[in-house]
């Protein structure tokens, strides 16, 4: 079987269990929050750790698993976010405590924390249980696939300009600006589609997330770059690892469900874009 259509049934699977468990919401849905979490720390301690954990080494994935199980309960936002900041902290200072050589390694373990703990209850508590938080992930889907989608075919057909060519250097500036405007345009197809009344709002909405979606794109190339990786896993077939996936994805979710926040309340952000 080839790279291409590995890469075509592996996307077919991953967007059928992505948009079904999204469908059902509540636990089911945080429980993919929840397996995305751990992947993504997984393969980024993968990517960051230059040998394995030992002992003390493995506090980390404690602290982790604490607040996976936090997040299936359903514990309220504030709960969750505070967990994540104290894990954050807590792991920075023990590695800071630690002897020299691993002192940089605890850096990147609560980096790593902190993005993928971010990136699980950002998905979970936009989505929620109610109808607003089905439309707003869907919105989110559209947007940041339209955009990976334009941007590479735009790039590819215009070209020009690279975009960061230190960091990734495939990049091109037409393929950001392609990117953007696919990204809107497809966002407000689903907003006008599921009955939003405020599509302007909206379509700055959609502005926003797609630019953050590419940025999120770009620090998942310049972690990899920095740790001489080109992938970040190998766990999905014919595309890498699920962070080479979802990078611009979980950023995209962070900045809408801020935005929702602002809006509305931080259990129930959706509610803020897309009132029922």
């Amino acid at each position: 079987m080839s790279n291409l259509q590995l890469r075509v049934i592996s996307a077919v699977v991953l967007a059928v269990v992505t948009l079904s468990l999204t469908w059902l919401g509540g636990l089911p849905f945080r429980l993919l929050c929840a397996a995305m979490t751990i992947l993504i720390f997984y393969e980024w301690t993968r990517m960051c750790r230059p040998v394995a954990a030992t002992g003390l080494g493995y506090l980390p994935e404690a602290l982790l698993l604490i607040l996976v199980g936090a997040l299936v309960a359903g514990l309220p936002a504030s709960w969750l976010l505070l967990l994540v900041a104290v894990m954050v902290v807590v792991t920075a200072v023990v590695g800071s405590m630690r002897q020299t050589s691993m002192h940089q390694t605890g850096q990147w373990d609560a980096s790593g924390l902190a993005y993928a703990g971010i990136s699980g209850l950002s998905l979970a508590l936009l989505r929620d249980g109610d109808h607003p938080g089905l439309v707003a992930i869907l919105f989110l889907f559209a947007v940041v696939w339209a955009t990976d989608i334009s941007a590479y075919f735009v790039g590819r057909a215009v070209g020009g300009p690279k975009l960061a060519p230190s960091i990734s250097p495939g990049k091109t500036q037409s393929g950001a600006l392609g990117g953007a405007v696919g990204g809107v345009v497809a966002g407000l197809l689903l907003a006008a589609a599921a009955g939003a009344g405020n599509l302007a709002v909206l379509g700055v909405v959609a502005v926003v997330l797609s630019l953050v979606s590419q940025a999120g794109d770009l620090f998942e190339s310049w972690v990899k770059r920095r740790h001489n990786r080109k992938d970040s896993g190998t766990l999905i077939p014919g595309h890498g690892g699920v962070m080479d996936r979802v990078d611009g994805l979980v950023a995209a979710a962070f900045a809408l469900y801020v935005i929702g926040w602002i809006s509305a309340t931080a259990d129930h952000p959706a509610q803020g874009l897309f009132p029922a």
